[in-house]
């Protein structure tokens, strides 16, 4: 059997497939970010799942691709983990951009763009990945992401700078302080899934002018830093989107493209089942279970 995962920080897709790629399985968990999240707590969570430790022994491969997976040592993490909860798995680990750029490829080389709790983008030519700018994660970057919407919601609600129906609604929603808004961003972990969960109050009040402002503010410094950046965007070649956000906001992402000269593909809202296509038909993994 096979596992393939495509996980973001908030939560992952598994879906579980059977030696002649027949999906078995499907699971929606948390997301694993080696950033955050410890091989001890990899296991943990994956051993206490009620259906995943009864398929484990019989999987021969796991394919997991996910953020923060961006170096040897992080991935490293996320296997360690895995390899404990999977005893007789080959075990694949690797950055959620490539799943981004094999789940959105139609055999037309494209900018591969993710819009979901962080961000970020690379280029794909069909056989290679290529990154012009790095990620800077929350505190810095992930522009256009649930977390940089988050961030300027609680900062112009801690600022009372909302406009007066969203400021009662959100008092409403959440029931919070300044004082908790702080010790969630500043002393506990995973603050960008914390900053990021606001973003739902964005997507509950899209019709509203001050969110789409601060939406549309966010794509196109995305697309400004993490798509021109390629000449070959520049040049025509489409941008492709993954993520949550960028499927709440699909319309607004397609006029920004527009405005800024972009070529917009598509946005695929799982991505999850074109990377379970693409490894069956182009990478060929069932080939190496039937060869096992």
């Amino acid at each position: 059997m096979i596992i393939i995962v495509e996980s973001g920080s908030t939560k992952a897709d598994w879906i579980l497939l059977d030696g002649q790629g027949h999906e078995i399985k499907r699971w929606s968990i948390m997301g694993f970010n080696p950033y955050f999240h410890s091989s001890a707590t990899v296991e943990h969570v994956l051993g206490n799942h009620p259906e995943i430790p009864t398929y484990a022994p019989g999987v021969d491969q796991v394919y997991f691709y996910g953020a923060g997976c961006s170096s040897d040592h992080h991935n490293k993490v996320i296997a360690d983990g895995l390899s404990n909860v999977f005893p007789h798995a080959h075990i694949h680990v690797d950055h959620d951009l490539k799943a981004a750029a094999y789940a959105t490829f139609d055999g037309v080389p494209h900018v591969a763009c993710i819009l979901g709790t962080g961000s970020n983008s690379c280029f794909f030519d069909g056989e290679n990945i290529r990154e012009e700018v790095p990620a800077l994660a929350y505190v810095l970057g992930d522009e256009g992401s649930a977390s940089f919407i988050g961030k300027r919601l609680l900062a112009d609600y801690i600022y009372k700078r909302l406009p007066a129906d969203l400021q009662e609604a959100f008092t409403a929603q959440y029931q919070t302080t300044k004082e908790e808004i702080f010790d969630s961003v500043y002393n506990k972990p995973n603050a960008n899934v914390y900053l990021a969960s606001f973003s739902r109050f964005a997507g509950d009040h899209a019709d509203s002018p001050y969110i789409q402002a601060i939406v549309r503010d966010g794509f196109e410094k995305f697309l400004e830093v993490h798509v021109r950046c390629f000449e070959e965007a520049r040049n025509g070649a489409p941008a492709n989107f993954v993520g949550s956000v960028a499927k709440a906001f699909e319309g607004i992402l397609r006029e920004c493209c527009t405005d800024m000269g972009i070529t917009y593909g598509r946005t695929q809202a799982k991505p999850v089942n074109r990377l379970v296509e693409y490894h069956i038909n182009v990478l060929r993994v069932l080939d190496k279970v039937a060869r096992a």
